[in-house]
């Protein structure tokens, strides 16, 4: 319950901070009039409007919980974690030829699946997506040079005023 309560009070209150970052936004661009750099001023008030609303905030949380009157609810029985069971080392016993022929299997079984031999190495099926070089035509054109379409405009004025 007071998790739900705490949560919509952030929520209200990161709302109210982000309408106040709007109009901040609105207000900073007419500082260049003044001569002043607006993004120092955006930053210096930003910072002070997230403290505020951090210290207001914490305020309200602490306030509404402690003279709010949220029913106590009974404490259940704590549950019992499941801890993973200690193995005993001493038990376990393994010949190397039991491990060579299990790293065997594996290296059987993963030929299957994975081919070194080709350029992406393929995995089943061969789904993998190729990596494509960009398509390059010839030299490339500069913004001022005359455009080769040959209307005797500038590239930046024809066929480049789109790229």
């Amino acid at each position: 319950m007071e998790r739900n309560i705490t949560l919509s009070i952030i929520d209200d209150s990161w709302k109210e901070h982000l309408r106040a970052m709007d109009d901040l936004k609105q207000s900073v661009q007419t500082a260049y009039l003044e001569q002043k750099d607006p993004l120092v001023i955006y930053k210096m008030e930003a910072y002070n409007l997230f403290r505020r609303m951090s210290s207001d905030l914490n305020r309200e949380i602490v306030s509404f919980l402690s003279h709010s009157q949220l029913p106590i609810q009974e404490e259940q029985a704590p549950v019992r974690e499941a801890r993973p069971q200690k193995t005993d080392m001493s038990k376990l016993q393994a010949n190397k030829e039991e491990i060579d022929a299990i790293g065997d299997d594996y290296a059987a079984n993963e030929k299957d699946y994975y081919d070194p031999s080709s350029p992406a190495g393929n995995v089943e099926g061969g789904n993998v997506a190729v990596r494509q070089e960009p398509i390059k035509v010839g030299p490339k054109i500069g913004r001022n040079d005359p455009c080769p379409c040959g209307s005797g405009k500038k590239f930046k004025n024809c066929h480049g005023k789109d790229a």
